[in-house]
């Protein structure tokens, strides 16, 4: 996982109030305000997008065409629209035909209000039934991202172990924590 999670606030937004769907193009406007933010993207093992075209290549390229890469959205948007994406969730199935990773990133806006909590769980419940043969979702979180560490344990994955030195990330050589869900893991209301 990705994205960290500032403290909740009185008043948040509605947990249930979350879904997940599938992003189209017309979904780039929207995941450009929060792709672009440095903020957002500082545990990103990408940097921010700074052009509509970049990120369009890569919705076109990357997200349409992936097995299972949703839009994090809150409410309905209005009579007969979308609703406007406020992050992203990606389940990528590995060689290991069995386990999964999990990628999540969220608008700055919403950190903090339960919605990245809400999502994953929502992630958790459909993505074993999507993606056929997997048991296993795995997240890796930098050692300094506690929100991100925070919303992974509300949504009911289980911290397994810090990978020493594990990655390098935005040129530095990175501590992760890695989570985990099983399909057999209760679902966390």
């Amino acid at each position: 996982m990705d994205q960290e999670e500032a403290p909740a606030r009185p008043g948040s937004e509605r947990a249930d109030a979350v879904t997940l769907r599938p992003f189209d193009l017309a979904d780039v406007d929207a995941m450009m305000s929060w792709a672009s933010d440095p903020v957002v993207t500082a545990f990103m093992t990408w940097d921010a997008y700074t052009s509509r075209e970049a990120l369009l290549a890569f919705m076109r390229d990357a997200v349409l065409p992936h097995p299972w890469f949703r839009a994090v959205c809150l409410g309905g948007g209005g009579e007969g629209s979308r609703p406007v994406p406020v992050g992203a969730v990606s389940v990528t199935p590995t060689d290991d035909r069995c386990r999964a990773e999990l990628g999540v990133v969220l608008a700055r806006a919403h950190w903090g209000k339960g919605v990245a909590a809400a999502a994953l769980k929502r992630t958790v419940a459909a993505a074993f039934g999507d993606l056929e043969g997997v048991e296993r979702v795995e997240a890796l979180v930098d050692v300094d991202n506690a929100a991100s560490q925070r919303a992974l344990e509300k949504a009911g994955f289980q911290r397994e172990a810090v990978l020493r030195s594990y990655c390098v990330v935005k040129g530095r050589i990175r501590d992760m924590v890695i989570y985990s869900f099983i399909s057999t893991d209760p679902l966390v209301e």
